[in-house]
């Protein structure tokens, strides 16, 4: 038996062998293009360049994570333009949260996607960029012309809350766990629905496990393990041991999600509400951000550093994201990341724990297809099921 799902890059690929009604074995494996080789032999500019072409899946996030590896390397201070990269940052992983809801979501409960909407967010988040650099150069290493526009800014962030109060929330956002369930119960948007489901008995606890959250580790922490063993992009490991990175990882704090963690571990219910977490406090983290934010020039380049390296970190929707690279004779001699897929879908990762000794019944399928999504949503996953007979 096997399920298939659409994603945007790479590929994942889910084996459960089950005997006696249980999951007796997990195979995970991750499939993904070889793109940082591509940037080895190019100077910086060109591979900053090429940056957005290879990543399709949260390219602002890996452009900046690449501009910030750079920046290090060609000792070039970019951190007048730190507020505003988050900006750009929250803002993409906002429209890939959305994605999520408005679109995966609905088509798992077997209803219409919801693109007009998603369409108005993409519009709202897209014009931060051009509101905070004229030029559109934000994303270059040392930073664009940052000359913020505050009433743009302003527009921008109530067309995103506005656009997820009324497509994801449709009601007051709930606050603790009788608000969850009962905002739930209603079943007022699809996203209300998944929930709904999500908290059902056997679903709320689903692929709960004991493998710990990936700290928000600087970007240093990074580059020392990728740049000491190539290995690390494809196995990364936190004091020894695998690790889950996401929104669940971020928000483990919040009220809501922490109720949920004591009462389910880290199943279903506190991914997807997580992800709900994250969507309904956006619109204050960019007016907190916009309030904050100052003129800023591109940082200045003497083209002294040719022989170097340096590392980059950035959160995604799915979790965080590393870059590090080494520059010898003005040219890219290495560059490696270590993405969010391969600590969530690692071998004896968050997946595999929490997939493995569940039960094998007819809505395994469901179930598994839910928790894939629930970690990373944005790649294409196949899920085998083999049963012992």
């Amino acid at each position: 038996m096997s399920v298939t799902g659409a994603g945007l890059e790479g590929s994942v690929s889910v084996r459960l062998e089950t005997a006696a009604g249980r999951v007796r074995a997990v195979s995970v494996q991750v499939r993904r293009p070889a793109a940082a080789r591509a940037l080895c032999g190019r100077t910086p500019d060109e591979a900053m360049r090429l940056v957005p072409l290879l990543f399709s899946l949260c390219g602002t996030a890996q452009s900046l994570a690449a501009a910030e590896a750079l920046e290090e390397a060609l000792g070039l201070d970019a951190r007048p333009h730190t507020t505003a990269r988050a900006l750009l940052a929250e803002a993409e992983t906002a429209t890939n949260h959305a994605w999520q809801v408005l679109m995966d979501w609905p088509a798992r409960l077997g209803e219409a996607p919801q693109p007009r909407d998603l369409a108005g967010l993409r519009a709202a988040a897209a014009a931060i960029h051009p509101a905070l650099y004229p030029a559109r150069d934000g994303l270059r290493p040392g930073g664009g012309l940052l000359r913020p526009d505050r009433a743009a800014l302003t527009a921008a962030v109530a067309a995103l809350r506005e656009g997820v109060e009324r497509a994801v929330f449709a009601a007051p956002v709930p606050t603790d766990t009788a608000d969850l369930e009962r905002w739930a119960g209603a079943g007022g948007t699809g996203a209300a629905r998944l929930m709904r489901r999500v908290l059902a008995p056997g679903m709320a606890g689903f692929g709960a496990c004991g493998v710990t959250a990936l700290e928000p580790h600087p970007a240093g922490w990074f580059g020392e393990r990728l740049s000491a063993d190539a290995a690390f992009s494809e196995n990364p490991r936190q004091d020894g041991a695998p690790a889950h990175t996401g929104a669940l990882a971020r928000r483990s704090a919040h009220p809501l999600v922490a109720a949920l963690l004591a009462r389910h571990g880290s199943g279903l219910a506190a991914h997807t509400a997580s992800r709900l977490v994250e969507l309904a406090g956006l619109a204050e983290r960019l007016a907190s951000w916009a309030d904050r934010l100052d003129d800023a020039e591109p940082a200045p380049d003497d083209g002294s550093a040719r022989h170097a390296a340096g590392s980059g970190a950035v959160e995604t929707a799915r979790g965080r994201l590393a870059h590090w690279l080494r520059i010898e004779g003005g040219r890219i001699a290495d560059w490696r990341i270590a993405a969010p897929t391969e600590w969530n879908f690692a071998a004896d990762g968050p997946l595999a724990q929490g997939l493995e000794g569940t039960a094998a019944d007819a809505g395994l399928a469901e179930r598994a297809g839910l928790l894939v999504a629930a970690l990373d949503p944005c790649v294409a996953a196949a899920i085998t099921i083999q049963g012992e007979d």
